[in-house]
Order: structure tokens, then C-alpha cells, then sequence
């Protein structure tokens, strides 16, 4: 049922591989340095947050940016440069493979990715710092990232399917990506909101992957609205990009 799907992770895998090296390192740079400037750099003026040490209250959520990042860095370019460039879409069109093949494999090379990118940072982090976690809590982890990575490649993958300059890509993450990124309280707890806003930023998508994670990777359980929020923003944007990509394909 998934043959065409996979075939298509099979072929971005084998691309990455390509270039493991480099990728690995240019996506451990950011997360570090952020890691060490505000973990390290902050620490002396907060203590903790909410009884949690502050390089620990912000390890889990770097590590989460690092992987949705990296699930739409993936599935935005590769579509593009595909879709554009290469015209490997249009061959794949022409075989057996479904617009519905096409969107899962996206999204199974951006988790993948995501994946690898997430754990190299983690290990990173856990080597150079005192960071460390109850093993027994990375399942409720793991299904916070697996339903975050797919949302974000299917946002991806919409962007890559309808944007047709190269540079909008970047403009959607510095306008789009980036502040949902930072509003969602990786590095400050979200009670430093006005209580006004506070009921619209709980609600956020990114919202319930960076408090979610946090909470599964050190509680062991994703409190159930967050839960609620990734799997249905997860089935509403994988709706919307095959969709987005039926109709792109059909003009």
C-alpha cells in the first residue's frame, strides 16, 4: 500500500547520506549556541523555572526545534527543488506512485531526518552538559515529535508544493515559522504571558510541541489538550497538503 511512499524516503535517505557530515554539523551549531548562551549565559540570573533547572527547562524544546526544523527544512526544499529543479515529481506522476505516496514520503523523510538531526543534538547536549532524562519517558516523548515532524513536513511540504521563488521559503520561516517557534516558551515559561493572551498562545500548535515534549521527556506523559492539539493539527495539515498538492499538480 506504501511501496510508492517508501521508495520515495528510500531515494531522500540515500541523498542524505550523501552529505551526513555536513548536514550534521551546520544543524548542531544553532541549538548548541543557543544552548550555551542561554543555558549557561542565563543560569546565574535565573535558577530555575517552575523548580526545573533552567538548562534543563530549555534542553527538551531545543532539542524539538531542532527536529520540527529540520522535518520542514526537509520536506519545503525537497519538494521545491524537485518539483522545480529536477522534475522528479513529474516522473514520479507518471508511474503508479499517488499524490497520497508522494505527501507520505515527504513526511516520512522529514520525521526522518528530524530524527537524526534531534538525537545528534541530544547527545551533544547530554556529553557536554549534566542534562539528563528517565528513559523510561521517551515513548510519550517520541510520539510528541512524531506528531509535531509531521505536522511541520506537511506545512513543508505545502511550501514547497506552492511557493515557486526559492527566497519565499526563507521569508515564511522568518515571518511564519520562527516567531511560532519563539512565542511557544522554549526559553521562558508560558505564565510570563499576560493573562490575556495566555488562553490564544496555549492553543498554538507550536505551543503543544514545545510544552508538550518538555513535559514528556521529564513527567513521562504529554498533558492530554496538548496530545488533543498535535494529533489534530497533524491529520488537518496532512488533509491540506494533499490536497494543496492534488491541485497544484492538476493546473
Amino acid at each position: 500500500m506504501l511501496r510508492g511512499a517508501f521508495s520515495i524516503w528510500g531515494r531522500d535517505m540515500l541523498v542524505l547520506r550523501r552529505s551526513i557530515i555536513s548536514e550534521l554539523i551546520s544543524v548542531i551549531a544553532y541549538p548548541l549556541t543557543l544552548y550555551l548562551a542561554f543555558g549557561f549565559g542565563l543560569k546565574g540570573y535565573i535558577s530555575d523555572v517552575g523548580g526545573i533547572p533552567y538548562p534543563l527547562f530549555i534542553a527538551p524544546g531545543l532539542i524539538s526545534m531542532t527536529a520540527v526544523n529540520a522535518a520542514f527544512d526537509e520536506s519545503s526544499w525537497s519538494m521545491w527543488f524537485h518539483r522545480r529543479v529536477q522534475r522528479t515529481i513529474e516522473e514520479y506522476r507518471v508511474t503508479p506512485v499517488t499524490a497520497y505516496d508522494i505527501v507520505i514520503g515527504k513526511i516520512f523523510s522529514g520525521f526522518s531526518q528530524g530524527a537524526i538531526k534531534g538525537t545528534v543534538v541530544f547527545l551533544v547536549i547530554l556529553v557536554l552538559t549534566p542534562f539528563r532524562i528517565d528513559f523510561s519517558h521517551l515513548p510519550a516523548y517520541l510520539l510528541c515529535l512524531a506528531l509535531a515532524s509531521m505536522t511541520f513536513s506537511c506545512l513543508g511540504t505545502m511550501c514547497g508544493t506552492i511557493i515557486d521563488k526559492p527566497e519565499n521559503i526563507g521569508r515564511v520561516q522568518s515571518v511564519v515559522i520562527v516567531p511560532l517557534i519563539f512565542m511557544a516558551g522554549i526559553f521562558f515559561p508560558l505564565t510570563s504571558y499576560p493573562a490575556s493572551i495566555l488562553p490564544a498562545v496555549r492553543l498554538l500548535p507550536t505551543t503543544a510541541v514545545f510544552e508538550g515534549a518538555r513535559d514528556a521527556l521529564l513527567f513521562g506523559a504529554v498533558p492530554p489538550l496538548y496530545l488533543a492539539n498535535l494529533v489534530l493539527t497533524a491529520g488537518i495539515c496532512f488533509v491540506l497538503a494533499v490536497y494543496t498538492f492534488n491541485r497544484k499538480m492538476a493546473e
